[in-house]
């Protein structure tokens, strides 16, 4: 979910204390930390401890390494279960509860379609041939994907199957973040890695105020904005990892019943508790398109959303009504 949200604006603080900012590029987009202190290192040895957090994680869940979890699973898929940590083990019991939630659209299983559809650092813009993705359409299913926690194991129970942690993988990271950042003692901070955000505390004597980006406006525009605390914030778009052929926008976040971008959204904001649960939620829900998307957010307790629809028009959920300031219409356009 490779998304920009910015954080704009910044408020009056107390004497003593000033806001802290470092950046580093991690799980494939900018990981930037930022919190209000009156103790510079302290800040800077704990934003250290999140940048090797992430890493080890990274390490944990890439399909770019032969020797993570991921890819023993992958390579084990139809044979045997793997041993795992429990890391990657929570994020699949948490994939497995948001496929579910979603009638399977959010599906971690969509690595099968990654070297037929390239987004990633392998992006080549182009179409694949529809006989190719309808062969490893089989091979898309969440429920095939099985843990142990007693065991400390995960098996994938088709051969050839694939899991790709890239919708979710990247806001458990940012969970951790939180929980080390509070272990040290701070309370006003953000982390923001790529699409996922988190805001806790206050930024300088107000909530932190955050924009949404213009789907199809200029790098960096926001719509609106909202203000935040001890909240997260994540957005899927298809904006981003996407390239336009013969008219038509193509992009990375796939349906996988079709095995091609799903058409109802170009962006969706979810706020939540968990960063974890909000970027696999965005994802979900942007594929579900807008009126099913928004009814799942309606029942969820503690989730609420912001959606651009491919129509470009914006929807907003119940608990966020009043909360949310339009600053102008999105931009429309392909």
């Amino acid at each position: 979910m490779l998304v920009t949200v910015a954080a704009c604006g910044r408020a009056p603080v107390a004497p003593g204390r000033a806001l802290v900012e470092r950046t580093q590029v991690s799980m494939g987009s900018q990981l930037r930390l930022a919190a209000w202190t009156a103790d510079e290192a302290a800040a800077v040895a704990a934003f250290e401890s999140v940048f090797r957090e992430f890493a080890r994680l990274e390490a944990l869940m890439t399909v770019w390494r032969d020797d993570s979890d991921v890819s023993r699973m992958n390579a084990m898929a139809g044979t045997q279960p793997v041993k795992v940590s429990a890391e990657t083990i929570e994020v699949l019991a948490v994939a497995a509860e948001a496929g579910a939630w979603t009638g399977g659209k959010f599906d971690i299983t969509f690595g099968a379609l990654a070297d037929v559809w390239k987004f990633d650092h392998d992006q080549d813009n182009r179409v694949p041939d529809r006989k190719a993705i309808e062969a490893r359409l089989p091979l898309v299913d969440y429920t095939a994907v099985r843990i142990d926690r007693a065991a400390g194991t995960a098996f994938i129970t088709k051969p050839g199957a694939r899991v790709h942690l890239g919708g979710i993988g990247k806001g458990y990271a940012v969970d951790r973040a939180i929980a080390l950042l509070r272990e040290r003692g701070f309370n006003d901070f953000m982390i923001q890695a790529g699409g996922d955000l988190y805001v806790s505390g206050l930024n300088g004597d107000r909530p932190w105020k955050l924009g949404i980006n213009d789907p199809r406006g200029p790098a960096g525009r926001a719509f609106a904005t909202i203000e935040l605390s001890n909240a997260t914030f994540s957005t899927s778009g298809d904006y981003e990892r996407s390239f336009i052929k013969d008219g038509t926008r193509y992009h990375h976040i796939l349906d996988p019943d079709k095995g091609e971008p799903a058409r109802g959204c170009r962006s969706v904001t979810i706020v939540a508790d968990r960063a974890m649960l909000a970027d696999a939620l965005s994802t979900g829900v942007f594929i579900l398109g807008p009126a099913d998307g928004m009814a799942l957010v309606e029942q969820l307790p503690g989730v609420e959303a912001v959606i651009v629809s491919a129509t470009n028009e914006v929807l907003i959920s119940s608990g966020l009504r009043g909360k949310v300031t339009i600053l102008a219409k999105p931009t429309d356009g392909r």
